[in-house]
């Protein structure tokens, strides 16, 4: 929903990341000009940063669901 909902005229990215103070990873999309996707994920402590170009929301969305599922939460209770 969240990436269905950016344009370009007023919500062209949306940024995903934990309620910590100092979060270790986040992932972004933003909307181009040209009606694709640029997809950016970091995980310092793993230390990953991905920037791909993507044209499919619905494939943005199952990856990083997936992405989101495997970052560690220092501070989530058990």
């Amino acid at each position: 929903m969240l990436i269905d909902e950016l344009n370009r005229a007023d919500n062209t990215f949306v940024t995903i990341n934990p309620a910590d103070d100092d979060p270790a990873w986040y992932a972004s999309i933003s909307l181009l000009d040209d009606d694709t996707y640029e997809v950016e994920r970091r995980d310092t402590h793993q230390h990953i940063h991905d920037l791909t170009i993507e044209t499919d929301p619905g494939h943005i969305a199952r990856d990083l669901t997936i992405w989101l599922a495997g970052r560690h939460y220092p501070n989530r209770p058990a």
